[in-house]
């Protein structure tokens, strides 16, 4: 029996490259996205080539009701989950200045960058710690934060804070969950050319070339999509609450 994979916002840009690695791993993957199924049903179809099951759910990850009834529907169809990726998130539908950022906008973001990542990690996580252990460990959960939780941009400061709160929930669920055979870790992208980034590609093409990344070059989702395949696997059995950086070699401090 294949291990079955959750990944959210798993229809398009690094959330479907993802999907695709998991698929080409051999995991059943289960596909959720806030959309009809009808919008990615021919993105969805070339999992067909993988061999293995498939099905797309839509699904309010910041909703109460639309996770809980969309978690129920995957085990009933899969039969469990073995490995989440928490990568649906969104940004902000206008970039302001700190002192102009409305609330109406902080809570939009939040409420699904953070909100929704927490409590469907914790209703998958109680589901998880049901299941019997499948080789070397019960789970893995996996959690696409952002170079933003650690670098300022003050025109998006809800999208800054949003991804700062999916640190600290990989760290608290991987100090929980440890003891159940749980791990639990956080990827940060850096700047990835997916339609997210499309409106500022002007801007970080200038910064490439002006050498703020010591890695010259987008990012690209299937840089995303690798580092999530290995910790899903069975290569980091003694980490947990950890964070890798995809992010060209942004992350390091220069003077």
């Amino acid at each position: 029996m294949n291990k079955t994979a959750i990944i959210t916002g798993g229809g398009r840009g690094i959330g479907w490259a993802i999907t695709e690695k998991l698929a080409q791993d051999g995991y059943d993957t289960a596909v959720l996205g806030s959309s009809d199924p009808a919008r990615y049903s021919k993105t969805i179809e070339q999992l067909e080539k993988y061999g293995i099951k498939y099905k797309y759910y839509k699904c309010d990850i910041g909703n109460r009701e639309s996770r809980e009834t969309t978690i129920r529907a995957v085990v009933r169809d899969f039969g469990g989950i073995h490995v989440l990726v928490n990568n649906a998130g969104v940004a902000p539908e206008k970039r302001m200045d700190l002192l102009e950022m409305t609330e109406e906008s902080y809570d939009r973001v939040v409420s699904i960058n953070a909100k929704g990542t927490l409590f469907f990690t914790q209703a998958v996580a109680r589901q998880m710690c049901t299941q019997e252990i499948i080789g070397s460990k019960r789970g893995t959960i996996i959690n696409i934060s952002s170079c933003s939780a650690e670098v300022v941009s003050r025109s998006r400061g809800e999208y800054c804070i949003s991804k700062a709160g999916i640190s600290m929930i990989t760290k608290l669920f991987a100090e929980r969950l440890a003891g159940d055979g749980i791990l639990v870790h956080e990827v940060r992208p850096g700047i990835i050319s997916t339609d997210m980034t499309s409106a500022v590609k002007d801007k970080y093409d200038r910064l490439i070339r002006e050498g703020c990344f010591p890695i010259a070059r987008w990012g690209k989702p299937e840089d995303v999509a690798n580092a999530v395949s290995a910790l899903a696997g069975d290569g980091f059995l003694y980490t947990t609450g950890n964070y890798i950086d995809i992010d060209g070699g942004y992350h390091i401090k220069t003077l």
